[in-house]
């Protein structure tokens, strides 16, 4: 996917919010939320008071009544802003893909038979009436479709036939091309990438409109997003406080006509300051932001070139406390790597590594090369001139076990210890004892042993050890301390798994792992109450991470894994599962902050308007105007204009959401607390009274 860059009030985005703030007045629009449908049900009836202080003497001051009015409506156009805002990013995302679809190549070739296996050009596949063109929107599941060097993939599928280099930076944003080719876990194509090199012949398995293109447009459309649990259960219980505090500000009238009738002083509280009144003391901040929290942080996922099925998978990250990770290229770099080199007694170490770099110049594996580096690390060994030494490589072999050079009449070999020890026994040599340890060594270290010979003498050995990768280990104990565990999975054997479990410093592995084992082990784990995350890019982990409760399937990986997850890593890159449970935990911990903002700001509005609404008749609640405001009208009207510019002013928070960092939960509650619960409720103080004074200023006092 390609990333946008667009600012939290992009120019473009911020024009369009306007928009939309005043095209979600719709009723319709309103009731889907019931806080701020109460608020919009109070602007109107405030406006038709307005317009009823022209014909009636009696009453308030027109220009008070108009002005609690606007600023009514300010608070639900304030809150249509901020889910519109949100709503703005995931549409500028989703504008990225749907260009990055229409800008497959028109060159689209549909092949009804089977290749015929003999490599033909284009034109000849044409003319021979093998291949016909067809546009993307006519391809149907099953259908073979070529694409050539500079062609388009018009459709989702699976490689059935060809090896090609794929350039996927419209999907990915990557640069590097990958490899795609029939079998195994790189046969999967997406529709709307570009082949770089060779040909492909690939059958379609998504239709016209149900692409994984298609459905990550449709995804990072924000606004289509369910709600999650956690967001549905806050919303009753925003819902309930509405409720709560509308029973009994409707209490208030005849409690304020009885009042007033007893006492003999006073005036009867009018509907304009019930109204305002009720939305002040109403969860009104977080009732508005609510919706922009969560579809930003579903845009925050899609920042991070992860795609997320729904909204209930973003939170559910948050919430998970295990985490299943895959060793190879997640915990380890991907290939193992020589990190030293064992002589035999009777050998020097230079002369071991020299023997290796030989068996190794034409290798072209990661381990290979490692151990040509090595040798140029630790003796300055540089490559040597092919063409003047004349060897004669001997390339690895699944039979053999082995691969190496002959050179000079003398045959290097360098492979697994029993096949090198057959090799050297045939020649008349043996496999010295100290060398054997050696490898005995290796294997229980975790290492990978390779032997070298030369013909019938046994050199040394070679371990090549999974590398950890840096840094690792204190993410993992970063996790740790945020509650969740860490469990390595691996097809290696116990012996080798153990020692790099304890390397990297997770919390439990499972060596050997089957499709079944994984799958029994997430059941188990959930079973006990505990939420899994995992990731996985082939079809043996298709059904782990159909169980998971949040399964990130590798964009690189096979169709199965990927309609099995319900969040799609785009990058391929599977450490992006930390990343993903840290935007979870931010999604909630902003929820959370701003939630105890919006409670705890009400406390305020209690000192501005109480003393306001009921002074007259009950003077000795005068002592409850700490803020010492002008007047009534001012107190009232500063309440409620703090009340909608709050909203705006939290967007910002909202959209980037509250810093997150990995810490146990007592400090977080009490970072919380003291953040967003004393600032909640010393701002409103400073701000109401901020507007009181300019108020005053400008005569409206």
């Amino acid at each position: 996917m390609t990333k946008t860059s667009t600012h939290l009030f992009d120019k473009k985005i911020f024009g369009q919010a306007v928009v939309a703030s005043f095209a979600k007045l719709d009723p319709r629009v309103q009731l889907r939320n019931p806080v701020m449908f109460a608020v919009y049900l109070g602007s109107i009836l405030t406006t038709a008071l307005w317009l009823n202080s022209f014909v009636s003497a009696a009453g308030e001051s027109s220009v008070f009544v108009l002005g609690v009015a606007i600023w009514l409506w300010f608070t639900v156009l304030f809150a249509n802003f901020a889910e519109a805002i949100a709503e703005g990013h995931g549409r500028a995302q989703a504008a990225a893909l749907k260009k990055s679809r229409s800008e497959v190549g028109s060159k689209r070739f549909c092949l009804p038979l089977a290749h015929s296996g003999k490599r033909r050009s284009t034109k000849e596949l044409l003319v021979d009436g093998d291949i016909e063109i067809r546009q993307a929107d006519e391809l149907r599941v099953g259908d073979l479709i070529f694409a050539e060097a500079g062609d388009a993939i018009a459709a989702d599928g699976e490689v059935v036939e060809g090896v090609a280099s794929v350039d996927e930076s419209a999907i990915t944003g990557e640069s590097a091309p990958v490899v795609r080719e029939s079998g195994g876990d790189r046969s999967s194509v997406t529709g709307g990438t570009r082949v770089i090199s060779d040909w492909l012949i690939i059958q379609v398995k998504a239709a016209p409109g149900q692409s994984f293109l298609d459905r990550m447009i449709a995804m990072v459309e924000g606004a289509k997003r369910q709600k999650t649990p956690n967001e549905i259960a806050l919303a009753i219980l925003l819902a309930a406080l509405t409720l709560i505090f509308l029973l009994v500000v409707a209490t208030l009238l005849p409690y304020s006509m009885f009042s007033v009738a007893v006492s003999g002083q006073g005036k009867v509280i009018s509907l304009t300051v019930l109204v305002a009144l009720f939305v002040c003391l109403a969860p009104t901040t977080i009732g508005a932001l609510l919706s922009a929290i969560g579809i930003a942080g579903m845009n925050r996922l899609s920042q991070a070139n992860v795609v997320a099925m729904s909204g209930r998978a973003v939170e559910a990250a948050g919430d998970v406390d295990v985490l299943l990770l895959d060793k190879t290229g997640t915990i380890t770099l991907g290939n193992r790597q020589a990190t030293q080199f064992i002589p035999a007694v009777s050998t020097k170490e230079q002369e071991l590594a020299e023997a290796a770099q030989l068996a190794s110049l034409a290798d072209e594996t990661a381990e290979g090369r490692s151990i040509v580096v090595l040798a140029k690390k630790r003796f300055g060994l540089r490559a040597r001139d092919l063409e003047q030494i004349q060897p004669h490589f001997v390339p690895f072999s699944a039979r053999t076990r082995m691969s190496g050079v002959t050179l000079d009449g003398q045959e290097i070999r360098k492979g697994a210890a029993e096949a090198v020890e057959t090799h050297v026994r045939s020649l008349g040599g043996f496999l010295p004892d100290d060398v054997r340890a050696a490898v005995q060594q290796i294997a229980k270290a975790g290492g990978t042993p390779l032997v070298v010979s030369r013909n019938a003498q046994v050199l040394g050995a070679i371990e090549l050890k999974d590398i950890v990768k840096g840094g690792i280990k204190e993410r993992f104990a970063e996790l740790r301390q945020m509650g969740i565990k860490t469990v390595m999975i691996t097809g290696d054997n116990p012996l080798t798994a153990a020692a790099i479990a304890a390397e990297a410093g997770v919390d439990d592995f499972l060596a050997e792992a089957t499709p079944e084992a994984k799958l029994s082990l997430i059941r188990e784990y959930q079973k006990g109450g505990r939420l899994v995350a995992m990731t996985g890019d082939g079809t043996n982990d298709a059904p782990a991470l159909a169980q998971a409760d949040v399964a990130v399937a590798m964009n690189s990986g096979t169709q199965a894994a990927k309609e099995a997850g319900n969040m799609v890593d785009l990058d391929s890159n599977p450490t992006k599962l930390i990343e993903i449970v840290n935007i979870g935990k931010q999604l909630l911990m902003t929820r959370g902050s701003l939630t105890t903002f919006s409670i705890a700001n009400d406390v305020a509005k209690y000192f501005a308007i109480l003393p306001a609404a009921f002074a007259a008749t009950y003077p000795a609640l005068k002592a409850l105007d700490l803020m010492r405001l002008t007047s009534p009208s001012s107190a009232i009207l500063s309440a409620v204009i703090f009340n909608a510019l709050i909203i705006i002013a939290l967007v910002p928070l909202a959209l980037k959401g509250v810093s997150y960092r990995p810490v146990g939960a007592a400090q977080l509650l009490r970072n919380n607390l003291l953040i967003y619960g004393l600032g909640g409720l010393i701002v409103p103080f400073v701000g109401i009274k901020a507007i009181d004074l300019l108020l005053s200023a400008v005569g409206l006092a």
